[in-house]
């Protein structure tokens, strides 16, 4: 098993972040990591997202949504079964008039302790992510 994950803080409320973030079909103005996504933001749905992760080659995903509690957290799970497999989680905590926002994925599975510089990509891509989410957050 394997964590990677990006925390940032947004000068907004957790209701607007969460707007953002549970808004697929506007994924390609700002996501720079899943630059292609539809589907319905409801536990047990899966839902299409095209990943661009830096430095990596585009991959497509079917993710099932795991969790979906508004302006608290989203998250979602996608496998290949045995080989490995992904927790996908957003989690928004408010303070001070904002929202600290944690992203972070788990991974498990045969091909886990093999994938050093994929690993290292997925941290930049949560990176690039969350700056881009904190833009589009704050200029609202």
């Amino acid at each position: 098993m394997k964590m990677v994950s990006a925390t940032t803080w947004i000068d907004a409320a957790p209701m607007t972040v969460w707007a953002i973030l549970t808004d697929l079909s506007r994924y390609q103005d700002w996501n720079p990591l899943f630059r292609e996504a539809a589907g319905d933001i409801v536990v047990g749905r899966r839902i299409f997202l095209r990943s661009f992760p830096a430095g990596g080659r585009p991959m497509t995903l079917r993710p099932t949504i795991t969790a979906a509690t508004a302006g608290t957290e989203l998250g979602w799970a996608a496998r290949l079964p045995g080989i490995i497999g992904g927790e996908h989680r957003f989690t928004l905590r408010p303070g001070n008039g904002g929202t600290l926002v944690v992203q972070s994925e788990t991974f498990r599975g045969l091909l886990v302790p093999f994938s050093g510089k994929a690993m290292d990509r997925a941290e930049t891509s949560f990176q690039a992510l969350n700056g881009a989410l904190k833009a589009r957050a704050e200029s609202r």
